[in-house]
């Protein structure tokens, strides 16, 4: 419901055909599976990222593998589709490790002081609340809810404001001009944030109505 896996087409915002949101795709049971691997993976880079971005001089390595790292959020959901290794076990690393990745960069560079606070916690507060949703809908009704095409344009948005905001901060090439770019992305981005959000709530009521 959250990962950027936050990529596709309005026009085809429910893959499984629903026309109320609720994906029911079978899950196995197997763990040892490749996108489960890369969902581990992303997890484990984790703790690098935010070595990186709280040390002093690698800042720009920082980012740039944070925004990897958020960038191939959709890899491991895309490939289980694919090759038919939709499990039980990456419904909900995948989406989860998508927030754990976000969540830790963004304290990373609060802490640091290169991202303001109040800003961070529009993010946070927000996928925490979706997240527990969505988590929630698959344990009592083994449905979820598909990402909307809002929804991934404005988490890429984000991931793009965000990184630009904290480079402007920490002093690096092009700072005044990598700031603007951040708040003006960070803007629209949070924006169709919310508005997503407003559609999945809807979303989430037609899936638990049912």
């Amino acid at each position: 419901m959250v990962s950027a896996s936050d990529w596709g087409s309005e026009g085809r915002r429910f893959k499984s055909g629903r026309p109320d949101g609720m994906r029911d795709e079978p899950g196995t049971r197997a763990v040892l599976t490749v996108p489960n691997a890369l969902s581990f993976a992303r997890i484990l880079l984790i703790p690098l990222v935010v070595y990186l971005l709280l040390s002093e001089g690698s800042e720009a390595a920082g980012l740039l593998l944070w925004g990897f790292v958020s960038a191939t959020d959709w890899v491991d959901g895309a490939i289980a589709r694919r090759t038919g290794q939709v499990s039980d076990l990456g419904k909900i690393l995948d989406p989860t490790a998508d927030r754990l990745v976000i969540a830790a960069g963004l304290l990373a560079i609060v802490a640091r002081g290169a991202f303001p606070l109040w800003a961070a916690l529009l993010i946070l507060v927000r996928d925490g609340l979706v997240l527990f949703a969505g988590l929630l809908l698959l344990a009592m009704r083994r449905n979820r809810i598909d990402v909307r095409w809002i929804g991934k344009v404005s988490t890429f948005g984000l991931m793009v404001g965000v990184p630009l905001i904290a480079w402007g901060h920490f002093g690096l090439p092009l700072p005044a001009a990598a700031t603007a770019l951040g708040w003006t992305f960070f803007a629209v981005g949070i924006v169709e944030y919310y508005v997503a959000t407003v559609l999945y709530v809807g979303d989430l009521r037609r899936a638990f109505a049912r």
